[in-house]
């Protein structure tokens, strides 16, 4: 017998990437942070043990101020979830409405599995052929969900461009759902802008800039009244989803600016190095403002490459996809790490 409802037995889930437990793996696939998180983190758990018996804040007060300050916002316009990716999801439900969502067909893939739970239409335009994003054909009387820097191709918008965007969407009546999860890499944000666009809501994590992907840290910065919005759908599902261990670590985090600027600084400088090693190997790739590039080669397929670099012990991110399944998604580790990518595909291409 099948007790599952109709939407539970049709979903299409999201697919996550590979966490392989078979052998030690260079794990380039999942767009995690090269290096540890900031070290007064450790000293921000020290005798947390004993208030595990309460109830964490349900408004992590502390954490959505550190947030506010680092943007110079008002906590007003913070709300904290358990992840991005949870934070997106109380977007989607508390911000489209039944004419659904809009986005580009190379993004985000939670994007599609969000409307579908949550039965919205979801329609999407096509990046152009330079994988960039075409905005202007965003502005269709429908909420825009787009990540910026996108993924996986790995470019962004600048700030004209999506001022222009939320300004169209806004004399529709339309919210913009700006994806940030990878700005702090080089995108331009609009984390600054939200007191000029009350339509607009920008989403962040704090998953890859400040190394917390094992924790499950991500927010919004918007307008009050998108925020209250996103309070409202969060407490009528669980008022308790950041945890108290969670809230302190990441509050030390975001409170710890200069660490965050070393990290990201040396990831940008490995990205750079890394990004002309591949063009000196004839690889196509686009300038990228994220942690992560988007190379493909002229000449030895994708998936050869992806398949070579995995029995090499280098885990990179396969996507089997029309328009990029000639290319490679590869996030940016160490110098050391990149430096061994950099001679297995040396190998694999005949270099």
């Amino acid at each position: 017998m099948n007790y599952l409802s109709p939407k539970a037995n049709t979903i299409v889930p999201y697919t996550p990437g590979e966490q392989p437990r078979d052998r030690n793996y260079i794990k380039l696939n999942t767009n995690e942070n090269a290096y540890p998180p900031s070290p007064r983190i450790e000293a921000a758990l020290q005798g947390m043990a004993a208030q595990l018996r309460l109830y964490p804040d349900p408004e992590c007060t502390a954490l959505r101020t550190a947030i506010a300050r680092r943007h110079g916002l008002a906590p007003e316009n913070v709300f904290v979830g358990n992840g991005s990716d949870e934070v997106l999801a109380f977007a989607f439900e508390a911000l489209v409405g039944p004419e659904g969502v809009l986005s580009v067909d190379i993004g985000y893939t939670f994007y599609p599995v969000y409307a579908a739970l949550f039965d919205l239409p979801y329609t999407t335009v096509p990046v152009r052929d330079d994988l960039s994003v075409p905005w202007r054909e965003l502005i269709a009387g429908h909420t825009v969900a787009l990540a910026n820097p996108n993924a996986p191709t790995s470019l962004g918008l600048d700030r004209d461009a999506l001022s222009q965007l939320a300004a169209g969407l806004r004399a529709q009546g339309k919210a913009l759902i700006l994806d940030e999860a990878y700005c702090d890499f080089g995108g331009e944000s609009m984390a600054d802008a939200v007191g000029e666009f009350d339509n607009l809501l920008i989403v962040r994590t704090l998953s890859k800039s400040h190394a917390l992907a094992g924790l499950r840290v991500g927010y919004a910065l918007g307008a009050p009244g998108l925020i209250d919005g996103l309070n409202r759908i969060k407490n009528s599902f669980n008022s308790y989803t950041v945890d108290a261990l969670a809230q302190a670590a990441a509050t030390a985090a975001v409170d710890d600016a200069g660490y965050f600027e070393h990290t990201r600084d040396m990831i940008v400088a490995t990205r750079a190095r890394f990004t002309a090693q591949l063009r000196d190997m004839g690889f196509d790739v686009p300038d990228s403002r994220a942690n992560f590039v988007f190379p493909m080669h002229p000449r030895v397929p994708a998936r050869t490459l992806f398949e070579g670099l995995r029995a090499r012990g280098i885990l990179v991110r396969y996507f089997d996809k029309p328009r990029i399944s000639n290319r490679l998604r590869i996030t940016i580790g160490t110098d050391a790490e990149m430096d061994a990518v950099v001679q297995a595909l040396r190998e694999l291409i005949g270099d």
